[in-house]
């Protein structure tokens, strides 16, 4: 219950390895105390579709506290006209927080959508700028 009240609804959807996620509640607490936390580098993506677990793979290789653009993880998984499906997959993220799609913005900087609302969009951004 805890890690859906962090993580939101879409934790359901997202497979747990109890020996990969046995810390998840600590490393959480040191990301919402405003500290960079580090999370396993493999996740059983394994139920999202091929372009999904590409959009996420990349979108974790956007460092803390910084933002890219929707454009510009279409064109890092070579899909530059993908726009739209990249913040498609970014809205089926099981995994908010581990895989950073809060920190995917429009081009023109505007926020975006969030799958935990705008508020917290923003919210997540200041926590991870004001570190």
């Amino acid at each position: 219950d805890e890690v859906r009240q962090l993580l939101g609804d879409s934790a359901s959807y997202a497979l747990w390895s109890p020996h990969l996620f046995k810390d998840l509640m600590e490393r959480l607490k040191v990301y919402f105390n405003g500290h960079r936390a580090t999370f396993p580098d493999k996740l059983d993506l394994s139920r999202a579709t091929h372009f999904q677990r590409k959009v996420w793979e990349i979108t974790r290789l956007i460092p803390y506290g910084e933002t890219r653009s929707y454009a510009w993880v279409a064109e890092q998984i070579k899909k530059p006209r993908a726009v739209r499906a990249v913040g498609q997959a970014l809205s089926k993220n099981p995994l908010p927080i581990i895989v950073p799609c809060h920190r995917v913005v429009a081009s023109d900087g505007k926020l975006g959508g969030f799958g935990g609302g705008v508020e917290m969009k923003r919210y997540l951004l200041s926590l991870e700028t004001s570190a």
